[in-house]
């Protein structure tokens, strides 16, 4: 039987300021109508939950999943993308990443990022509150900015910025381990943490941490023009997490993978509704069979042309017919007989 749970959704680019968007009781049971099992819980949105409470109350998380119970849909993971952002911010950004944080931290990294760093511990207490077993956050970047070599990067540049990253995250990562939870980093450019390369560098650099884990997303390795089908096999033993999100790539004789500061619709490399791109999840979901994935296959909508609500309902049933039910048989036992060490010595001409 297949390990992987879903289909679930991130509620991250749904939640809004309308019935059924702005409450957990009205988008769970909207997310349920359509057929999914699970949500993914955006922790920075407040409709939806109330992160301090759920870190200091198992009743409170009880009542949190009760709530998706009764909608027919269980959390899968919370996120911490936008805070996980501020751990580790180049100052080029802070004007920008000041939206990410309350107010009262605005034009002060430093209170910003503690904002932050507490953010993710209270993260790490609430998804054990909640039985969960995975988080999803961003890494944050210090040297995105140095992404292309020029000018060219000084010696030690790169050792020095991931050695100061997992310096950052090292207190984190040892909360998520005391909880019990694998802290999963999404893989993503404008991270620091944006391909294997960059995952491995930050792996090294915490110490190989056992919690330190991957959220795969092919969708950003289209748009890179990795091999997304081969980091499975690269990376398998790390990834615990799945956005299942497709994207595609048309370069043309006046843009390729950077873009030229145009919109998404004008992008070579742009995000698309489930079906929609050129990601080919029948190979990705065979390899995650393959390894015997347990975990949630979660759609993300970040479609630059379809409606989300079309998006959604459109990725239940993309999701139920890409989830592989795995055979506990060989297709050719029938023709099997009965093997034992004398008998294969025979077969071997051994005896």
């Amino acid at each position: 039987m297949s390990k992987m749970k879903g289909p679930a959704i991130f509620l991250a680019q749904f939640a809004g300021a309308e019935a059924p968007f702005d409450s957990l009781p009205g988008i769970t049971r909207w997310a349920g109508d359509l057929g999914y099992k699970g949500v993914q819980v955006p922790t920075w949105d407040p409709r939806l939950i109330d992160l301090e409470q759920a870190a200091q109350s198992k009743d409170y998380c009880d009542e949190l999943l009760g709530i998706c119970a009764e909608n027919d849909v269980e959390i899968s993971e919370l996120s911490t993308h936008l805070q996980g952002q501020l751990v580790a911010v180049h100052p080029a950004y802070d004007q920008m990443f000041d939206g990410f944080a309350p107010p009262e931290v605005h034009g002060n990294p430093r209170a910003r990022q503690e904002w932050a760093v507490n953010q993710l511990l209270l993260a790490a207490k609430a998804s054990a509150n909640m039985g969960l077993s995975a988080h999803v956050t961003f890494s944050g970047a210090l040297l995105w900015h140095t992404m292309y070599p020029w000018p060219q990067r000084p010696e030690g540049l790169v050792e020095t910025g991931f050695s100061e990253l997992a310096k950052r995250w090292l207190p984190i990562l040892n909360a998520f381990d005391e909880a019990g939870v694998d802290l999963c980093y999404e893989i993503h450019p404008g991270e620091d943490l944006h391909d294997g390369v960059t995952f491995e560098r930050f792996l090294e650099a915490t110490g190989n941490h056992a919690r330190c884990n991957i959220l795969y997303d092919p969708s950003h390795f289209v748009l890179q023009q990795l091999d997304y089908i081969q980091f499975i096999d690269i990376y398998h033993e790390r990834i615990r997490m799945f956005h299942v999100k497709d994207a595609e790539f048309n370069p043309n004789g006046r843009s390729g993978v950077y873009g030229g500061y145009q919109g998404w619709v004008d992008r070579p490399g742009r995000f698309r509704s489930l079906g929609d791109g050129q990601v080919d999840f029948s190979a990705i979901f065979s390899q995650f069979a393959k390894y015997g994935f347990e975990g949630w296959a979660v759609l993300e909508w970040e479609c630059c042309l379809k409606h989300p609500e079309d998006g959604a309902r459109e990725g239940v049933d993309f999701i139920n017919r890409h989830i592989i039910r795995t055979t506990d048989k060989a297709f050719d036992d029938f023709a099997g007989g009965s093997a034992d060490e004398a008998s294969n010595r025979r077969i071997l001409g051994l005896d």
